[in-house]
């Protein structure tokens, strides 16, 4: 041990060493203190109980500590030999999700692990870990449920199937946060199967500390991974590590233990909104001048072209100059932030899809528009569509509007919007799918949305009760044709309403809607029956998104 090396836990570290006489024996560990290994440079839980959790995650989010974890943990392994009757397991030793154990132990023979948590008032909660058998066993234990006693029970099958149970019980701390262990059910119609899953809560924009929450198909609490602020704006994955922004400047890269590999800054830009990876691994996001969001300067138009690798942004792309002729049109917004300064945000790009070759989709709230932007990171990038209303665009890119095949209303304010492409379909053709707020706004334009038929022009909160019960938003999807420069709706369903914010994302058949505004999330068949839908208490005002991850090949089935 390096015991002039001094780590400051900042969640609730715990190694344990758990000794079992047999395979039904089991182990009762409490999460006190008491049980901490003695001469290791664990925080005390005293010390940590002292500490705020802002604090604690300021220090979370750095390589330097991650790595000296890594080092203690490291130190403790070397200590001696774990097996399965002698397992080292750690509580959340890299401080990133609060109700998570990490787990280590060598078997005499190669044995594929899996493991159910059982827990009073709660499901089952079961996960394998290792898709193949091993004799060396490193894993996180993903869904303890927090202030109760959990039951784990660990099966071992070897290559001919025979199966040992190790069993632990384990008395989880407090959250962190102050989210809902369980949330309400407010529609249960499991006809079908739920995809697999947690849902993972992405931004709820509180005035409290802020996290990404996991639950399970049942509405249980499965993960709670503290950030320093704003939100994060979805989960990526890339050569075993795991990508989420943390603040308005930072994203993280966690491997599957909770270790912070990478911290990726946006220097003198706030991110905003999305990102996504192009073909050469390097992360597209969205962003803005940083303290212009609010001033005569263009805000939430730019797009960052950054390598994970060295830290470095390598590109930044300026919306306001591809759509010039648009941007001299707009003027001055009449929203102001708190100073009393006004806004001016032309375009306001709320996500952002990767088609190969210098190639994106982007989604425009404030025009209600869909693009297609290539060569972005040419001298020349070209507009290659537009999908929106006609007129719109008629001053400027009138020429570049997909022409409508049917009759239907256009998107107001849509968010989440999605490519899929489809074998079945000829070259040049693909679907777009998203969340239609069917809302209307463009503060810096003078527009009437009200000639988009049933589109609503008031926030939530500017509804009544009764208005609020009558209004919806929609899931859209559109066929496009590039061939035939169309578009045409072919499927849509109306969800609760959310004028700003939420998301959608079909997974294995099924569809997962995120009425933001409303805290409700839910889970549709693929043709729009309602399978099940929760409610979430809300903090401040809203979910930004809800997406699910099977976390296949990260978390389980390593």
């Amino acid at each position: 041990m390096k015991s002039h090396r001094k780590i400051v836990a900042c969640a609730l570290v715990l190694a344990l060493m758990l000794s079992a006489c047999s395979t039904t024996s089991t182990t009762q560990i409490t999460d006190t203190g008491d049980t901490v290994l003695k001469n290791t440079n664990f925080d005390s839980l005293e010390n940590r109980k002292k500490k705020t959790v802002a604090a604690m995650v300021e220090t979370v989010y750095s390589t330097d500590y991650s790595s000296s974890v890594k080092e203690n943990i490291d130190d403790l392994k070397n200590q001696k030999d774990y097996t399965d009757e002698d397992m080292l397991i750690i509580h959340d030793p890299y401080g990133t999700n609060h109700l998570s154990l990490y787990v280590y132990f060598k078997t005499d023979k190669a044995v594929q692990v899996s493991y159910t948590i059982q827990a009073k008032n709660t499901s089952d909660f079961s996960e394998t870990v290792e898709k193949s058998a091993k004799k060396t066993h490193e894993f996180t234990v993903l869904g303890l449920i927090p202030n109760t006693t959990n039951t784990i029970t660990f099966t071992l099958t070897d290559a001919n199937g025979k199966k040992t149970t190790k069993t632990i019980k384990y008395k989880m701390g407090k959250k962190l946060g102050v989210e809902e262990t369980n949330l309400e059910v407010t529609a249960n119609n499991e006809t079908q199967s739920l995809s697999n899953g947690l849902y993972a809560i992405l931004g709820n924009d509180s005035d409290d500390q802020d996290f990404v929450y996991y639950y399970d198909n049942n509405g249980t609490l499965r993960g709670e991974t503290p950030i320093i602020g704003y939100r994060a704006h979805r989960l990526l994955f890339r050569n075993g590590l795991m990508y989420y922004s943390i603040s308005e400047t930072k994203i993280a890269a966690v491997n599957s233990f909770g270790q912070v590999k990478k911290i990726i800054h946006t220097g003198d830009y706030e991110l905003h909104h999305d990102y996504c990876f192009d073909d050469d691994g390097n992360l597209l996001v969205l962003g803005s001048k940083e303290g212009k969001s609010y001033s005569d300067s263009s805000s939430e138009d730019l797009i960052l072209r950054i390598d994970p690798d060295t830290d470095k942004i390598l590109q930044v792309v300026d919306l306001g100059d591809i759509l010039g002729d648009y941007k001299a049109t707009a003027h001055k917004a009449s929203i102001t932030n708190q100073e009393g300064v006004v806004g001016l945000d032309r375009i306001h790009i709320n996500a952002i899809q990767w088609l190969g070759n210098d190639t994106v989709i982007l989604s425009s709230r404030e025009t209600s528009s869909i693009l297609k932007i290539s060569h972005l990171f040419d001298d020349s990038p070209n507009i290659d569509y537009i999908i929106g209303q006609q007129n719109f665009w008629d001053a400027t890119y009138g020429d570049k509007v997909l022409n409508q095949v049917g009759t239907f209303a256009n998107t107001g304010g849509q968010h989440s919007v999605n490519i899929e492409y489809d074998d079945s379909l000829a070259d040049g053709q693909y679907y777009l799918y998203m969340f239609n707020n069917n809302y209307g706004q463009s503060p810096t334009q003078t527009y009437d949305w009200t000639q988009i038929d049933g589109i609503q022009t008031k926030t939530n909160s500017n509804l009544s009760t009764t208005e609020l019960a009558q209004a919806s938003s929609y899931y859209y999807k559109y066929l496009v044709d590039e061939n035939a420069g169309t578009y045409e709706l072919v499927q849509s369903f109306a969800v609760p309403y959310s004028s700003h914010v939420s998301s959608v994302q079909e997974l294995a058949g099924n569809i997962i809607v995120d009425s933001g505004f409303q805290g409700i999330f839910g889970e549709y068949t693929k043709d729009g029956t309602l399978l099940k839908q929760f409610q979430m208490k809300l903090n401040k005002y809203m979910i930004y998104r809800v997406y699910k991850y099977d976390f296949d090949g990260f978390y389980f089935n390593k």
